[in-house]
């Protein structure tokens, strides 16, 4: 398993730092990193939220006994248990190797955030579609964005930051 773990891994840091030389100018390899694993994160979040919403649950209620979720909030919780997982696994492997802290602790931070992000989601999807009467699917990438400013922050400067370490 670990051989699987670490060619992927490898292969992943292969394809993402091929197109660094084009933007070193502009960032830094840690930044570029979060960039394009988080943009790859993201589009899969959004094709997946697409999917669930228009083909999986045909724009219908999703009936859960009690409960009923409509489907675009069904469909946010359905792309998120993908989405989540792979994009611990980018950040902790891929971005922010040198972080220094364990896996549990960095597994905790990153939940944290990211339960931040589904209720930022959550709050702002249902704004977007119940409210204002947008599409689903565009608001999803509007509020994509708007979530990824908080999450890229957050991650940086807490959930993953790098321990100082005093000689």
């Amino acid at each position: 398993m670990r051989k699987i773990h670490g060619r992927v891994r490898k292969g992943i840091l292969n394809i993402v730092d091929f197109f660094y030389p084009i933007f070193k100018g502009i960032f830094t390899l840690q930044t570029f990193r979060y960039a394009a694993c988080g943009g790859a994160n993201t589009l899969l979040d959004i094709i997946l939220f697409s999917i669930s919403y228009n083909l999986i649950l045909k724009k219908h209620d999703l009936v859960l006994g009690t409960i009923t979720l409509s489907p675009h909030t069904a469909s946010l919780f359905m792309a998120l248990c993908i989405s989540l997982p792979t994009g611990f696994y980018l950040n902790r492997y891929v971005v922010f190797q040198q972080s220094g802290l364990r896996r549990r602790s960095q597994l905790l931070r990153y939940a944290t955030v990211t339960f931040i992000c589904i209720g930022f989601n959550y709050i702002l999807l249902k704004l977007f579609v119940e409210y204002l009467g947008w599409y689903p699917t565009p608001s999803k990438i509007i509020t994509t964005l708007i979530v990824t400013v908080f999450s890229y922050a957050s991650q940086t400067f807490f959930f993953f930051k790098t321990r100082i370490t005093v000689d």
